[in-house]
């Protein structure tokens, strides 16, 4: 084989890979996510564009991220690192979660402490003291334990049902809705098993709180 047929079948084995790695790339990196994304949104609208949840025609939050509620005639989530990234800024510009804290910025995870963690026991007792002033006629040892625990990405936006009834009484007070109401409530925003014998029931906090807020007249239509 002279050099020509060399150089000649060189630049041909070259512009068969560079040929090969455009159309992956067209296909890869811009067909098939486009394709995905149009039959998403097609299928699936609400999902494709975050779940987000409406009040009064305003995005209020998405229906898989929790979020921190401080009033008293709202329904409390489970605790998060991160604060579910809410937080307010002073007169400086500077910015804070509700407890207080320097904002770290948005993110998600957990603090991932070991059960001997003294940081871990001292959140809890602090995170029981203050449900227990909430909420006064339940006794330390019936608050469920997901009430207390953060979970793994410390974004979830649901409880148990039972750590949803067992606020129902002080959300009464506070709010002014009958217990009757709030266990309706509860129950319009309760999610089932996945085919019905997969994973556990679970409320939607955010849901049950756009609905309390509906009940009191402090919001006018929403959409979840």
């Amino acid at each position: 084989m002279n050099e020509s047929t060399t150089r000649n079948s060189f630049l041909h084995g070259l512009r068969q890979s560079l040929a090969v790695t455009l159309i992956l790339l067209l296909l890869c990196g811009f067909v098939f996510p486009v394709l995905l994304s149009g039959i998403s949104a097609l299928l699936f609208p609400s999902q494709s564009s975050g779940s987000l949840v409406y009040a009064d025609g305003q995005a209020v939050g998405a229906a898989n991220v929790g979020q921190d509620f401080t009033e008293s005639y709202f329904m409390k989530g489970r605790p998060s690192a991160y604060n579910y990234n809410t937080y307010y800024e002073d007169a400086q510009g500077n910015k804070y979660y509700n407890d207080g804290s320097a904002f770290a910025g948005l993110g998600s995870g957990s603090n991932n402490y070991a059960p001997s963690n003294p940081a871990l026991t001292e959140r809890v007792e602090a995170d029981i003291e203050e449900f227990l002033e909430a909420n006064p006629d339940v006794k330390r040892e019936d608050i469920p334990a997901d009430l207390m625990t953060a979970s793994g990405s410390g974004l979830d936006p649901h409880i148990t049902p039972e750590s949803a009834r067992i606020q129902i009484p002080a959300l009464a007070v506070a709010s002014g809705l009958s217990e009757e109401e709030l266990e309706q409530i509860v129950e319009d925003n309760t999610n089932g098993k996945l085919l019905g014998i997969f994973g556990e029931e679970t409320v939607n906090v955010l849901g049950v709180n756009l609905d309390i807020a509906k009940a009191m007249g402090l919001v006018g239509d929403t959409s979840k």
